[in-house]
């Protein structure tokens, strides 16, 4: 779905760091003591747990933070990230653009706004909404800004998300962005996983944890009510409930012009919904895939993008199709669909957005980008290719459905983000601003290179060297990658890759390994649950490639992903750890037996299985690193990372296999950050703090 279906549904995760009801606790310690000896770690709060965390901290921080390095990495890393340079991004809301800055006066942050004609100055005059840091000091509370979601077309009132220390779950308040303040008695939440959507000024539709019974099995709102103001959550009317084996219900508002579609979203799996339109008469379900993805109405014309090939009569869509119909025709039950894009076996649609007249497609040929615009008259799309340079990511924001202007963002590994700003009376982009360069590039070079799979696939990656770089076999190298969830993973620029690591000697590469989305649906679907070893082999395939080329060999080679990433390389240490000398293991999955049951994990089943399942389990236990680590193997010393805050990854997958490699005696690191959430840092601090923490790691790893 696209972002006008979704602008304003929050999804937040589980009700606090507590993670687990302690009856649930119980009934999983009974469960899994007698073959867990570790799941006491799962207690992310307990004082055993925490004093363990601290334990492991001291040891990993007094080993890294005493190598020179370190204090010089971090020193430059918060210069970057507290820098005034870095552009500040802007969404449009009516007349004005607002942006989230943070920098070294303001960690927590300000929500603020400007014009557009002061947003094309070098420096423009910013009004502030809300300072993060003064509302965190006044309330006592360690806040983080998790978005807003405000109700359009006015945007004057906004349902403003509060995360606790960077957690996924937030608290709710209703804010009136006139005065800059919170609602008296207006609509607010405490801190739950929930989903909200604007109907009118006074009403919404919301998700959230009712209460037992009300949450899905991955831990999403289950039950979809309508909520009137004055009203209290208990007597808000429910209209949709789904099953507590689904991923997430919720209840939204997709705006095309002056008509409002109400849709009831049910989220079957990871990959598969049911979408119903609401009308007077009740709710209808849409016809379609339960595969495809509904991005949205633009002029009447529906959007439906497929995942799999679907036969309608006598006519087959083929498989990563874009598709449009009348919505009126839809509803009425036609099938007179309008191809609008069918890519090549070369090309993805990485995006999909719109402005008032237009549609943008983001697509990727052999993983970059490159940016179309279609436009619908009389019953046909034509398109055209805007300008922007080659070789790189573009990546569409701003967009407005009251004109026909937007954003556009550049970048490569060696080049700096530029925005530009389309401008459509003048057909044509012009630069707006761009970053500075934090690290010369000119002594580096970027090549693509395949390397065969084993059943014949050429597997892209990227390579970032300097120019007068000896393919001897000893070059320090970091390979990179994460593969899956169809996500695709495209050249960036990084200022800490570049000064953390090519500046020390190192060379990076970026692989582009099934289970992504950089050649579409089905570059995904080759590595879904019983294929999930083409991943893994897909990435020891890139690794080889790197040493055969001589880039490199295995005492200099370094692996690092997180979250999936961090189950790619938790997975490979454990199949080859012959061939890695160093790996970051990021906020990961390790204990695939149990990642059902923690967290938000019952709903990546879709993408892994369910291990539940003695069909499913005996495939994913091949693999699970938690159950294929042995005492009698020599590993790298892997570096562990998570976050006490992390309500999505649960942080005991990483904890336990830390637990368990330390009992086996083999040598490691781990470090538990207390806040930050899934990304691992919830300010610029830590952000600096944890990059040269890898960093420093790497370099000691592999740098002779």
């Amino acid at each position: 779905m696209n972002k006008r279906l979704i602008a304003g549904l929050v999804i937040g995760s589980v009700a606090s760091v507590g993670v687990m009801t302690q009856s649930m606790a119980k009934d999983t310690q009974k469960a899994s003591k007698v073959d867990d000896p570790y799941i006491w770690l799962e207690d992310v709060g307990g004082e055993k747990a925490l004093n363990w965390v601290e334990e492991q901290n001291e040891k990993s921080l007094g080993y890294l933070e005493s190598k020179p390095l370190y204090k010089e990495l971090y020193e430059k890393n918060l210069e970057v990230y507290n820098s005034d340079e870095r552009i500040p991004y802007v969404s449009q809301m009516g007349d004005y653009f607002y942006n989230f800055w943070q920098d070294d006066e303001n960690p927590r942050g300000l929500w603020r706004r400007t014009t557009l004609e002061e947003y094309k100055k070098e420096n423009p005059e910013w009004e502030i909404i809300l300072n993060l840091d003064e509302l965190a000091e006044n309330e006592d509370e360690n806040w983080v800004y998790k978005g807003s979601n405000c109700l359009y077309p006015t945007y004057d009132r906004c349902l403003l998300n509060l995360s606790r220390g960077g957690a996924d779950a937030t608290v709710v308040r209703e804010f009136d962005i006139e005065s800059k303040s919170f609602v008296k008695d207006g609509f607010q939440l405490p801190e739950a996983k929930s989903s909200l959507s604007w109907i009118d000024k006074d009403t919404l539709y919301v998700g959230t944890d009712f209460g037992d019974g009300s949450m899905t099995d991955s831990g999403y709102p289950r039950i979809v009510k309508v909520w009137k103001r004055g009203q209290s959550i208990e007597k808000a009317q429910s209209v949709f409930e789904g099953e507590k084996e689904n991923v997430w219900i919720g209840g939204m508002v997709s705006h095309d012009g002056d008509d409002k579609y109400k849709i009831i979203y049910q989220g079957l799996d990871f990959y598969t919904s049911e979408i119903f339109l609401v009308s007077d008469d009740g709710l209808k379900k849409l016809d379609r895939p339960k595969d495809s993805s509904f991005n949205g109405v633009i002029n009447g014309q529906l959007l439906l993008e497929l995942k799999s090939d679907w036969t309608v009569g006598d006519k087959t869509y083929k498989q990563a199709s874009l598709l449009s119909i009348s919505m009126d025709d839809y509803v009425a039950g036609k099938k007179n669909f309008t191809e609008v894009l069918v890519p090549d076996a070369h090309t993805s649609i990485a995006s999909v957005s719109s402005t008032k007249d237009h549609v943008l497609i983001t697509t990727l040929k052999d993983v970059s980008s490159e940016l179309y615009r279609y436009t619908f008259s009389d019953g046909k799309w034509s398109h055209e290719k805007i300008n922007m340079p080659d070789l790189g990511t573009l990546s569409v924001t701003g967009t407005s459905d009251e004109h026909n202007n937007f954003f556009i963002n550049y970048q490569n590994f060696l080049t700096p983000s530029s925005l530009y700003y389309f401008d459509a009376k003048k057909d044509s982009a012009s630069v707006l601003k761009s970053l500075p360069a934090f690290f010369d590039a000119a002594p580096y070079k970027v090549e693509q290179k395949f390397a065969e799979a084993e059943d014949g696939t050429n597997i892209p990656y990227f390579l970032i060297m300097a120019k007068d770089t000896e393919l001897n076999g000893k070059n320090p190298t970091l390979l990179y990658g994460y593969g899956g969830f169809e996500v695709s993973v495209r050249p960036g620029y990084s200022a800490t890759i570049g000064i953390d690591w090519l500046e020390q000697g190192g060379v990076y590469a970026m692989a582009n390994i099934r289970g992504g989305g950089e050649y579409g649906p089905a570059w995904h679907q080759a590595a879904l649950k019983k294929n999930r070893h083409i991943a893994f082999n897909d990435f020891i395939t890139v690794a080889e490639h790197l040493i055969d080329t001589k880039v490199t060999d295995s005492k200099h080679l370094g692996i690092r992903g997180g979250s999936n990433g961090g189950l790619l390389v938790g997975t490979v240490a454990t199949m080859r750890p012959d061939l890695y000398e160093a790996v970051v293991c990021q906020v990961p999955l390790l204990d695939m037996k149990r990642f059902n049951q923690l967290l938000a994990g019952a709903s990546w089943m879709g993408e892994y299985g369910n291990p539940d399942n003695e069909d499913e389990w005996n495939y994913i236990k091949t693999y699970s690193p938690y159950h294929n680590v042995h005492k009698d193997v020599d590993y790298p010393k892997i570096f562990f990372t998570t976050s006490t805050r992390d309500d999505r990854v649960h942080p005991g997958h990483a904890r336990k296999m830390v637990a368990k490699m330390m009992n086996q005696g083999h040598d490691l690191l781990y470090y538990e950050n207390t806040e930050g959430g899934h990304g691992g840092a919830a300010n610029n601090e830590q952000s600096a703090k944890l990059n040269a923490l890898i960093y420093t790691y790497l370099a000691d790893q592999l740098m002779d």
